[in-house]
């Protein structure tokens, strides 16, 4: 029977660890990046919401803007797809 070196079993777990603990780092990191995108299209949406308001109170009308392809429900409908994933999400940790 093979002799059990505790230093060598020791260094051994510390490599299995050092590799999970990397996996977990990377996956923390891209957490991280998603949560900023998502501000900052959230950020951009309520730009483009104000900008939308402005060209209407400037005299655009909605069915001008959608002529040119400036169509407010692109911003309607991504919000109410965040709003259905936030709760979604909301309901999954309860």
């Amino acid at each position: 029977m093979a002799t059990i070196d505790l230093e060598t079993t020791k260094d051994q777990a510390r490599k299995l660890l050092d590799s999970r603990i990397a996996s977990v780092t990377d996956l923390v990191i891209t957490r991280k990046r998603v949560d900023e995108l998502r501000e900052q299209l959230a950020e951009a949406e309520r730009e483009d919401k104000k900008a939308y308001v402005r060209a209407t109170k400037d005299g655009w009308s909605e069915d001008e803007l959608k002529k040119l392809g400036l169509d407010q429900a692109v911003v309607k409908r991504r919000n109410r797809r965040t709003s259905d994933r936030v709760a979604s999400s909301e309901s999954v940790q309860s």
